[in-house]
């Protein structure tokens, strides 16, 4: 997808010299670093992956809309297989039941998707290498790197370290993740000060339409819009109540 507008003069040159490309999975979380990057100055190149997910349609419809909604100077949807063939998480195995949230766990989620942002940030690396590209972003926040080993900051150090020696040497990619010690109601704060368009996002891990409204990722999305008081714009099939109790 060509980028709307092309740089004419200086002033122009210097807001869309600076390129990164956005893991975008569909959700609220990679929308809000879309707009995060793009407020940042930054051209932006999205990458959505299907990987035989629950609600793959739904989240690249998603990942689609935001490209357009961004201006994204490129779109790219890669499908792979690997991820569902491995398994080993209810996101990708039909045999493994998607979990009910429980907040209260300290233990990793079957929804778990084992080393997923390792193979996502290796194709956005490429991706952003082929581009030219300065920065990956990617979405990953506080209540992630509780239950997923992949979305803590310690990864991204060690990832960005693994890139710059597995790249070209004048390549100068940094894993971008602004929102790391974020908590889910800060994201979705910072969303509604960006103008991010929430009712093209999707976050349910069971369902395509509605969104369930009991899966983690539903509880945490549904907690974070409560915090903050503005209403979730998608459609559930429940609507609990999650905000933090003032007791």
């Amino acid at each position: 997808m060509a980028s709307d507008t092309t740089p004419t003069d200086e002033s122009s040159t210097e807001t869309t010299e600076k390129r990164a490309v956005v893991l975008a999975s569909g959700g609220m979380d990679s929308a809000t670093a879309a707009y995060e990057a793009k407020s940042r100055g930054y051209e932006l190149y999205l990458l959505h992956t299907s990987y035989g997910q629950n609600t793959e349609a739904r989240e690249y419809e998603c990942a689609r809309r935001l490209a357009e909604e961004v201006h994204a100077a490129d779109f790219l949807h890669i499908e792979t297989s690997h991820l569902a063939k491995i398994g080993a998480s209810s996101l990708t195995d039909d045999d493994i039941d998607v979990e009910d949230a429980d907040p209260d766990s300290d233990e990793i989620p079957s929804s778990y998707v084992p080393f997923r942002n390792a193979n996502l940030l290796s194709m956005a690396v490429s991706y952003a290498e082929a581009n030219d590209c300065e920065a990956v972003f990617i979405g990953a926040h506080s209540e992630d790197f509780a239950g997923y080993p992949d979305c803590r900051p310690a990864f991204f150090e060690a990832f960005e370290k693994l890139v710059d020696v597995g790249t070209k040497p004048e390549t100068k990619i940094s894993i971008e993740a602004p929102f790391v010690e974020w908590s889910k109601t800060d994201i979705a704060a910072r969303g509604v000060e960006l103008d991010v368009p929430y009712e093209h996002t999707w976050s349910c891990y069971r369902a395509n339409e509605p969104a369930c409204g009991t899966c983690d990722s539903c509880a945490f999305r549904l907690e974070a819009f409560q915090n903050v008081g503005v209403r979730d714009p998608i459609e559930y099939a429940e609507r609990p109540n999650y905000a933090e109790s003032d007791d």
